[in-house]
């Protein structure tokens, strides 16, 4: 055998990985975050967390202990400005600062972000403050993701859910449906824009007819995540 000499190549310091935490049942978040971040030179490194085929307050309980073992399983090799946790009702349950807490037991990560944080800045830099919400959830989810949203001071009187628990139908629910149902709930005016909750619903590809018919902002999950996540590793 030849032994060959080698030379390392230097880490770009202007472009720090990300992190990012998918769900095992979810189908859409990573193919949204490839869209998102196209243009930027930081990669992100996808780990994936065991989660339930249906969605219950218990099932989405459960998944914080098994957070911090998915965040070891991201590369070590440089520390992180930004990891994001993929899943806007578990956020909710398990609350944000516990799902961070979880992920820098095991993973060198400045700031930690989730769908539900995510949402609630972009609110704030929008000056939106009452939202119509449509979800896939159950009744005790949605419950749970208003009040949370309410306990940060965004508002959502207006809600609407698919009523749907099996992760595999939320990731099949159309864009008509969607974008019907958005522009349904976003024509009150009692509300300054719309979120559309839930990483495995496909929204990429309607936020912005949505937004247009309704003449307002209109966030999903995945597009609020992945502004936020931006703008943390983008800071100094």
């Amino acid at each position: 055998m030849t032994h060959l000499n080698y030379a390392l190549d230097a880490d770009d310091p202007s472009a720090p990985p990300m992190g990012l935490i998918v769900l095992q049942t979810d189908e859409t978040l990573e193919g949204d975050m490839r869209h998102y971040f196209a243009e930027d030179p930081s990669p992100i490194y996808v780990t994936r967390i065991a989660s339930a085929p249906e969605v219950s307050q218990d099932s989405l309980a459960a998944m914080k202990g098994d957070i911090s073992a998915a965040a070891d399983l991201l590369p070590k090799a440089r520390p992180y400005r930004v990891v994001g946790y993929g899943c806007t009702s578990a956020s909710s349950v398990i609350g944000s600062q516990a799902v961070a807490e979880q992920v820098q037991k095991t993973c060198k990560a400045a700031e930690v972000t989730n769908p539900l944080r995510a949402a609630v800045a972009y609110a704030a830099h929008k000056g939106i403050s009452r939202l119509a919400l449509l979800s896939p959830y159950v009744a005790e989810v949605n419950e749970t993701l208003r009040g949370a949203f309410a306990a940060q001071g965004v508002e959502t009187p207006v809600f609407g859910s698919f009523g749907v628990a099996e992760e595999e139908k939320v990731v099949r629910i159309s864009a008509r449906s969607l974008i019907d149902g958005a522009i349904n709930l976003g024509r009150d005016g009692s509300v300054e824009g719309v979120f559309m909750s839930c990483t495995n619903l496909r929204t990429l590809g309607v936020i912005d007819e949505v937004s247009q018919v309704l003449g307002k902002p209109v966030l999903s999950s995945n597009q609020a995540l992945a502004w936020h996540m931006a703008q943390l590793n983008s800071a100094e």
